[in-house]
């Protein structure tokens, strides 16, 4: 029985017949697999996603630093999204609201009652308090229940405190995941702020956007010292450290670094569409993805003096991180991992992985489409169902004032067929090796089995299932807030990295951990006169 068969084999017929597909065992690398993706989980099996709003506010929105974010709802669901995934932020001129969890605190008469009022007062006190550059009003499931016209209130508040005021409804029952919520973002950002600052199109340069990069651990700070020291200018970053004010003047970019597909690549392509902006896949997580990064983006500008400096920077970062870099691949080469993280993380990470001779085993995704496991070809042959079609589809045009030339279609291709990523992502399995098991939507149960079958030496994953990874007796480290460690990109950031799985994976405490149901019942009874433990 194989791997596959062996996860799934105490499953139901029907739960079988439901999971079966979003299973899939890799063999020869290349060769084309088809895996269930973007679907319903199961009702009742512990799983790892969050919900459209938690992708909406939590993901894309909430790191935005000069902009009051309002969580319309109870406020368990502000909490859930407050501050939990460590998206530093350093403003300069003050307007850092990063830390602050908005909520209009909907009660019980609110819900009866409803809300508008309650939320017409929180705009007011966060305009008055914080003076933000914007306001921004993102609803939970039961403002979609009890029907409160947030966008009335949004509009009605833009006429009375002359700023930017943008509703979003992304009630957590859309769609099937987080996923439905960076849509939702990527929408209200393109129809309400990008390009809303009709700046002039200045003469093509070097002017850059990062899109995908929430800063994490100062991920974002870890990018941008790297590309401005080559020569770059970056216009903006979605949303990592980000601001409604540069938002407003990314149409001036001569090219879109897309980092997470997944949560942003409907920015990207309606900026082609609209600006004509380019956009390139990237990855600045791990050492040979960065410097295949630097080399890809002064590729597609074709400045003489900017591929030069790129290789200069490149062997500089390289030297300051020699000693380290053999350090760590002395001690972790020849060891496993399973990664299973939302976004684009869980391809990411095995990058950083091989750069220290560790082997991806197991890996997986929480929200992902197929797109992202198997590559943007197959996107004409993926059927959408009723949970997608109930996202918005937004359909933008050419601007006739800020659509500027890019590259020459002859020098496009010609990129392409060198490899380059323009356009494209070629999604996960691709770089995934023979007999490794992708699992999408991973539950606990799954997790376990996993870990049963492949006993990696660690496992990389969120904080869902963070501690019962551990409770098994494997370290885990995870990858949605880096546990309080970062930066995790870069030259610099791919040594924290390995540093800290060297010390998760060589902690003695693995080897005296012993849990408790293994020496004692932790379920007692009887059964007639028989006592059972």
């Amino acid at each position: 029985m194989d791997a596959r068969e062996v996860i799934l084999d105490k499953y139901s017929g029907r739960v079988f017949k439901n999971r079966k597909d979003h299973i899939v065992e890799l063999d020869e690398a290349g060769v084309p697999k088809e895996i269930a993706a973007n679907s319903r989980s199961v009702p009742g099996m512990m799983i790892n996603r969050g919900c459209c709003y938690a992708g909406c506010k939590g993901v894309v929105l909430g790191p935005l630093r000069d902009t009051v974010v309002i969580t319309h709802g109870p406020i368990g669901c502000g909490y859930y999204t407050w501050g939990t995934r460590r998206n530093k932020a350093d403003s300069p001129d003050g307007r850092n609201f990063v830390q602050y969890c908005f909520s209009t605190d909907m009660q019980e008469t609110d819900i009866v009652f409803g809300g508008m009022k309650k939320l017409r007062q929180a705009i007011r006190e966060a305009v008055e308090i914080f003076h933000p550059k914007a306001v921004m009003i993102c609803s939970t499931c039961p403002i979609g229940l009890i029907g409160d016209d947030i966008n009335a209130v949004a509009t009605e508040s833009e006429k009375l405190y002359g700023i930017t005021c943008v509703a979003y409804s992304c009630e957590g029952y859309k769609g099937v995941s987080q996923s439905a919520g960076h849509h939702i973002a990527n929408n209200g950002l393109m129809r309400r702020v990008i390009g809303s600052a009709k700046d002039k199109i200045p003469e093509r340069g070097l002017r850059i956007n990062i899109l995908g990069e929430y800063n994490i651990g100062g991920d974002g700070w870890e990018e941008e010292r790297i590309l401005k020291k080559i020569g770059y200018e970056i216009v903006a970053v979605f949303t990592g450290d980000g601001s409604y004010e540069a938002l407003t003047h990314a149409h001036t970019a001569d090219l879109n670094l897309v980092q997470c597909h997944r949560s942003i690549n409907y920015i990207a392509e309606m900026m082609k569409t609209k600006y004509n902006i380019d956009w390139l896949k990237v990855n600045f997580v791990g050492i040979d993805e960065t410097i295949r990064t630097l080399r890809e983006i002064a590729d597609y500008f074709g400045n003489e003096e900017i591929k030069q400096r790129t290789e200069e920077v490149i062997a500089e970062e390289l030297a300051d991180i020699a000693e380290d870099r053999k350090f760590y691949r002395q001690k972790l080469e020849g060891k496993t991992a399973g990664v299973f993280v939302g976004g684009s993380r869980s391809h990411h990470y095995q990058n950083v992985l091989k750069d220290f001779g560790m082997k991806t085993v197991i890996a997986g995704y929480e929200f992902a489409h197929r797109d992202d496991y198997e590559g943007r070809e197959v996107i004409p042959n993926i059927k959408l169902d009723a949970d997608s079609k109930n996202i918005e589809q937004l359909t933008v045009h050419p601007d006739e004032q800020f659509y500027h030339v890019a590259l020459d279609k002859e020098r496009f291709d010609e990129l392409r067929k060198e490899n380059v990523e323009l356009e494209y992502y070629k999604g996960m399995f691709k770089d995934m090796g023979d007999g490794t098991i992708v699992v999408d939507d991973f539950n606990h149960y799954e997790t376990e089995k996993v870990l049963d079958i492949f006993k990696p030496d660690i496992f990389y994953s969120g904080i869902k299932d963070k501690y019962m990874i551990e409770k098994k007796g494997f370290p885990s480290n995870q990858l949605h807030s880096y546990d309080y460690s970062g930066p995790y990109a870069g030259f610099k950031g791919a040594i924290v990295f390995a540093r800290n799985t060297y010390l998760s994976i060589y902690a003695p405490a693995w080897k005296m951990l012993t849990p408790p149901w293994r020496t004692q019942p932790t379920l007692e009874g009887t059964m007639g006169d028989e006592n059972y433990a």
